[in-house]
């Protein structure tokens, strides 16, 4: 069964803004003319982290909203130029928005299981929401309407 995370996306204020910054980050990667995935690096490699790569995706948090989701491809341990571990989370290009939920501000992931995961939208009904602007789906959530 597929593992998830929960992250908070800080500075983007919307999906756009966040893929627009993804874009702008692997536009300057670009080395010998390879196009590089986008990569989120955290702290720690999850404990739980072979239930996650190529299974999971990272659920992000924008503005108080857990609002889209990137497929995880990998999980890799480095080492920062500081001597400190850390962890690079190789990611899919697309994201993909889902039904949004208020979350409460934390630091680092947490897990987040399939069962507890919102559906994407467009899937199951949710055709109204996917054609609704993304701030208003925002605002509905936070008002606890969605």
């Amino acid at each position: 069964m597929a593992l998830h995370l929960i992250k908070l996306s800080v500075g983007p204020a919307s999906i756009a803004d966040l893929a627009a910054r993804q874009t702008a980050y692997r536009e300057r990667a670009l080395v010998g003319g390879l196009r590089p995935p986008p990569v989120h690096v955290t702290r720690t490699l999850p404990k739980r982290h072979r239930d996650i790569a190529g299974k999971g995706s990272i659920y992000w948090i924008i503005r108080g909203s857990l609002c889209c989701r990137q497929a995880i491809l990998a999980l890799e341990a480095l080492t920062g130029e500081d001597g400190i571990p850390r962890c690079r989370i190789v990611l899919d290009e697309h994201l993909v928005p889902v039904v949004p939920r208020t979350c409460r501000p934390f630091q680092g992931w947490r897990y987040l299981t399939a069962e507890d995961a919102p559906a994407d939208l467009g899937e199951g009904g949710e055709g109204d929401l996917a054609e609704m602007p993304e701030a208003l789906r925002r605002e509905l959530a936070a008002l606890g309407l969605l």
